[in-house]
């Protein structure tokens, strides 16, 4: 046994603990059984390479390798569902969307080692193995599935902040270690479409390095998984995806390089060389610690601030602009605060008054914060409003000798004994406090500047003026929705109450009048004119429940136009003129569009009188299609226009509701049009629909 095989029985025994201690954790998720798979699948992987490194006869050892690399495939499909599933909160919606890949990742290996498992490895003399079209694709195969495993860890990562990155960061770098080796051994075999003994010693030494740094995460936070939300949206700036390609890209031209003068014997060492550069530089950026103390050394020996002010107002207003609710925009709020000033944890509590106790709105560190009551006694918020409007300013939690700082101190607790004292930074503005922004486990420690502290109290203040403005902006809307209430309210208790008097009338002359066949009929007249009145009411409420539900389908306007037309009562005293010129198809609701129609013809028709003309053209306008409904009756006022028109219940009807116009401009509104109108007192109303033409391609 030499040093290459006790390497590989190592990272084997290794491998296998940690799937143990996955297995005996108190909470199993998919990720576990998953990383139990995977780590299963790597763990006889690297068996299997060592008993090829521990063979003395050639043949032998080839023998094992080759079980090394068909082994190898086995357990893709593990790691790839491990890197949807592992820290996800949401990871029920990737692994929908990566089922095609998941099962490709499965079925493809199985598929080229049944049917083609004597062509996917063709001996060399002694020197190794040579891949046949077959081994080929799976190779290939293989490497692009560990790139896609380690784009998704990379996803993961850059989801999770502060404390959340801290606890998983380990576990991230562990698997691109071992996946970064398989990048090269595969890169090496895809360059020379040779697998040599060699390569068999690199993955098992990856797994033991890989498996270390798992471990760290083990002891520290015991493989612990948290609950991030990546976008579901590509990765368009891949840190995994630049490093991949520049090794590739570089190895690809050494090896053409190497190839055309004569050869290198030790090209592979090199390449080997390049990748572990290529991990150990990620390691570098992936660390907190290294980034600050880079930037602190720059602020110190190139004299320039420690903090661009533009620059991270710029970046509070990006992120904290789309928040549309106090949830939303404390999470802004913690991962800004989390990345410009090296906090790990960043925890944010916003007072509810009404019911007296503060509420847990976002934190880098924590999914769901126990309440401050569960401290022990009953927690004083109005102490500790009081004294945040008081102190304004950034304060040390640890130093306070409250009984609300105690509380405050058990409900956000500190990670790491040091990472300094915990910072309480005030949302105070206008004199009013709303909540309190918890600092704790700074990278290294460090203490906070005076231009920490002073730029700590400007965002707590715009914190604070952002949450008035989404309180002052919810309450607005429920005034809005309390007086439309109102006013519906009113509108039909109203005439629900006309109709109940009429009703009442009805049936007090119902015993006085009851043999009395001519009045018996008008009675049942009356009720039957009462009861559609209500129906009618009740149809116009449904205006503003919701939207029109539009089916648009290619149409002619024209057709809808004498559709609605065509059921138009005949009146000699009435004059109807059509003007209905040709227009290309265009989506419509037909249904819909005969509402707008029907309402305008009415309201023509009362506006004119027992005598009048109605006139009904269509024509193509400047890329619209045009519907004018004119009639010569009695017009508007320009008040009238102005403030009441496409209003409800707003009407110059004698028992109108003014629901219908409001009706007509959201069912143009919602083709897309808009709706026009000309009036003049005594001298008559143009209403103006129009369309958006839109050229369907042709069938």
């Amino acid at each position: 046994m030499n040093l290459d095989s006790i390497v590989a029985y190592s990272g084997a025994a290794f491998g296998a603990v940690l799937a143990l201690a996955a297995i005996f954790r108190p909470r199993r998720t998919p990720a576990n059984w998953l990383f139990l798979g995977g780590m299963a699948g790597l763990v006889v992987e690297s068996i299997s390479a060592g008993l090829a490194l521990s063979q003395v006869a050639p043949a032998a050892a080839l023998d094992f390798q080759r079980m090394q690399w068909l082994l190898r495939s086995a357990s893709t499909a593990f790691w790839i569902g491990f890197s949807l599933t592992y820290s996800r909160g949401n990871y029920r919606e990737f692994l929908l969307r990566w089922r095609p890949f998941l099962f490709v990742a499965a079925g493809l290996p199985l598929l080229l080692l049944a049917v083609f498992l004597d062509e996917l490895f063709q001996p060399v003399t002694g020197a190794g193995w040579h891949l046949g079209p077959a081994g080929k694709v799976l190779n290939l195969w293989l490497l692009v599935a560990a790139i896609v495993i380690l784009m998704n860890l990379e996803k993961t990562f850059r989801a999770a902040v502060g404390t959340m990155r801290w606890r998983i960061k380990f576990v991230v770098l562990g698997l691109c270690v071992i996946f970064g080796a398989k990048i090269y051994v595969l890169s090496q075999a895809a360059l020379y479409s040779t697998i040599t003994l060699p390569l068999a010693a690199v993955e098992p030494a990856a797994l033991l390095l890989g498996c270390g740094l798992i471990a760290v995460s083990v002891v520290r936070s015991r493989l612990l998984e948290i609950d991030v939300y990546p976008s579901r949206s590509l990765i368009y700036h891949s840190l995994t995806i630049t490093l991949t390609g520049v090794y590739l890209l570089v190895v690809g031209v050494l090896a053409r390089v190497v190839a055309e003068v004569g050869g290198d014997k030790t090209f592979p060492l090199k390449s080997l060389l390049m990748m572990l550069g290529i991990v150990g530089l990620s390691v570098v950026l992936l660390s907190d610690r290294i980034r600050q103390r880079t930037e602190r050394l720059v602020s110190r020996h190139f004299k320039r601030p420690l903090y661009d002010h533009r620059k991270v107002w710029a970046a509070f207003t990006e992120t904290t602009v789309h928040a549309t609710n106090q949830t939303e925009l404390c999470a802004a709020t913690a991962k800004l605060v989390s990345d410009t000033f090296n906090i790990l944890s960043v925890t944010i509590w916003l007072a509810d008054e009404s019911r007296l106790q503060l509420e847990f709105a976002a934190s880098t560190a924590l999914r769901v914060a126990p309440a401050p009551e569960a401290a022990g006694t009953q927690f004083d918020l109005n102490r500790l409003l009081a004294a945040l409007r008081e102190q304004p300013q950034p304060f040390d939690l640890d130093a306070s000798k409250t009984d609300w700082a105690e509380q405050l101190r058990q409900s956000t607790p500190s990670d790491f004994q040091k990472g300094g004292h915990r910072l309480a930074v005030p949302i105070v503005a206008s004199d009013r406090a709303l909540g309190v922004i918890i600092l704790a486990d700074r990278v290294s420690g460090l203490p906070f500047s005076v231009e920490e502290l002073e730029l700590l109290r400007c965002i707590g203040n715009h914190v604070a003026a952002s949450l008035l403005g989404l309180q002052l902006a919810e309450e607005l809307l429920q005034a809005r929705e309390h007086e439309a209430f109102k006013a519906v309210s009113a509108f039909f208790a109203h005439d629900l109450k006309n109709s109940a008097s009429t009703l009442s009338l009805m049936l007090q002359n119902l015993p006085l009048h009851f043999d009395d066949p001519d009045f018996r009929q008008d009675v049942l007249r009356g009720i039957a004119k009462t009861v559609n009145h209500m129906n009618h009411l009740i149809s116009q409420l449904s205006v503003f429940r919701q939207k029109p539900e539009l089916h648009a389908v290619p149409g002619d306007l024209n057709t809808v136009v004498s559709a609605a037309l065509s059921t138009w009562p005949a009146d000699r005293e009435i004059e109807l003129v059509q003007d209905l010129q040709p227009l290309p198809p265009l989506p419509l609701d037909a249904e819909q569009m005969q509402k707008v129609v029907t309402n305008l013809m009415l309201n023509a028709r009362d506006a004119v009188g027992a005598h009048g003309q109605i006139l009904v053209q269509t024509a193509p306008q400047n890329g619209w299609a045009t519907l004018s409904v004119r009639d010569d009756g009695c017009g508007m006022a320009p008040e009238f226009l102005r403030q009441s028109l496409f209003r409800p219940f707003q009407t110059t009807k004698k028992g109108g509701t003014g629901i219908g116009l409001f009706q007509c401009k959201t069912i143009v509104e919602a083709h897309r049009g808009r709706i026009e109108v000309d009036s003049e007192p005594g001298k008559g109303t143009t209403f103006r629909v129009l369309l958006p033409l839109t050229i369907l391609p042709a069938s």
